[in-house]
């Protein structure tokens, strides 16, 4: 019998590509993001941003990464045996995300192995990539997940 999951860790080889979609960001997500964790006068007000370095209302960079895990939640994560992360090993905001921004994202696999002391158990690596509608980079993010084998997720 096979997991009922469409992601297992047997699916996740280097140099697979995961597409995560796309997301608009949206100008009342912002300010509703920033006015609870991150209330920067630049992320609540359209002016201030436009005065900022970031030359609009932009989305706080945690806002980014919750964008992002709301994508990978979508296109991978929710339909997989994942059993979360240890931790990132970094996560670059490359430039602003603007309100209006079209967000589309990919997901490269760098590295799996089999856990040496969980049998069933994978760690897979990746580079995550959002970029604008431009095609320009604004987040980069590497982090290692662990999932189950299909076997071991029955």
């Amino acid at each position: 019998m096979r997991s009922s999951k469409t992601w297992a860790y047997e699916d996740l080889a280097e140099g697979v590509i995961i597409d995560l979609g796309s997301k608009t960001v949206v100008a009342e997500e912002i300010i509703e993001f920033a006015s609870e964790f991150d209330a920067q006068l630049f992320h609540l007000d359209e002016e201030a941003g436009k005065a900022s370095i970031l030359g609009g209302l932009a989305a706080s960079g945690w806002h980014t990464c919750s964008m992002f895990m709301r994508m990978l939640c979508d296109a991978l994560l929710l339909n997989s045996t994942s059993q979360g992360a240890p931790g990132i090993d970094y996560a670059k905001w490359k430039k602003p995300v603007l309100a209006g921004d079209l967000l589309s994202g990919k997901l490269t696999i760098l590295s799996s192995r089999l856990s040496k002391s969980k049998p069933g158990l994978g760690f897979v690596s990746w580079r995550a990539e959002l970029a604008n509608q431009k095609g320009e980079p604004v987040f980069e993010l590497v982090n290692t997940c662990m999932f189950l084998t299909r076997e071991t997720a029955q």
